[in-house]
């Protein structure tokens, strides 16, 4: 009698076993692989919010762009003449002239007065 050699084949319930443990195994691994791209340092989540942060700054930098802007022009009109020296002193230091008449009329009763600074005249 010969004898055969037989290979038992692998039960069911151990090839389901070992499928699920590579299928968890694979869920594992992709978790780990996609977690520093979300929320890792330079992840998706902090890139957005740079991104905010940037366009925050862009706003900033393009008021104060605009401010530097006008400050050059106060500055030239300023070295170019009197002129502009003269509409300072007058609007906001209410200077006149030595041959000017300065009127100041009384608000009247029952209207606000406005402060329109004062009028000079010659």
């Amino acid at each position: 009698m010969s004898r055969r050699t037989q290979v038992a084949a692998p039960s069911s319930s151990s090839s389901k076993r070992t499928v699920r443990v590579l299928a968890i195994a694979l869920a594992l691994l992709t978790v780990a692989l996609q977690y520093p791209m979300w929320l890792g340092k330079g992840g998706w989540l902090r890139v957005r919010e740079l991104d905010g942060q940037v366009a925050a700054q862009k706003d900033v930098n393009a008021e104060r762009k605009a401010r530097n802007a006008a400050l050059d022009a106060d500055v030239l009109d300023l070295k170019q003449g009197f002129e502009a020296v003269e509409e300072r002193a007058r609007s906001e230091l209410g200077m006149i002239r030595r041959d000017e008449v300065f009127f100041q009329l009384p608000p009247k009763v029952g209207v606000p007065a406005r402060d329109t600074g004062p009028t000079p005249s010659k």
